[in-house]
């Protein structure tokens, strides 16, 4: 429940920080992350990197998506890291993967646009992440 909530709050205030607004159908997409620095790489150096270069070109090849990366303060996810994804709807999410989650032919396409600022993100470090995705009603 604490984890809900907490959820709740932060898009919230990632909807009013940005003079957002949710709207009905809007889907919400919370990813927590585990990263594996390489050496000599700090956190805060990899969320650089993430908000920098990974997100805007991310959000260059998915229309309808919005992305912001997080840092966890409190509650269950305190030092965590991850992102929220704002998507217009189901269906803008649909058009790139499949009902079990994996990448349908144009996520494929469109993940290979991505690749080249991956694999620089994977010289910082690795990661592996969990989401929801969270549908406004």
């Amino acid at each position: 429940m604490k984890k809900l909530i907490l959820t709740a709050a932060l898009i919230l205030v990632v909807g009013t920080t940005f003079g957002q607004t949710l709207q009905k159908g809007n889907l919400i997409g919370t990813h927590v992350t585990t990263v594996d620095l390489k050496p000599d790489v700090t956190m805060e150096q990899f969320q650089e990197f993430v908000i920098s270069k990974v997100i805007p070109e991310m959000e260059k090849h998915y229309p309808g998506w919005k992305a912001y990366s997080v840092k966890g303060i409190r509650g269950e996810n305190e030092n965590s890291i991850g992102m929220i994804y704002v998507i217009k709807s189901e269906e803008h999410r649909d058009k790139y993967y499949n009902e079990d989650g994996s990448l349908n032919e144009l996520g494929k396409a469109t993940q290979e646009k991505l690749n080249p600022v991956l694999e620089e993100l994977e010289k910082l470090g690795t990661y592996t992440t969990t989401f929801t995705d969270w549908l406004i009603l």
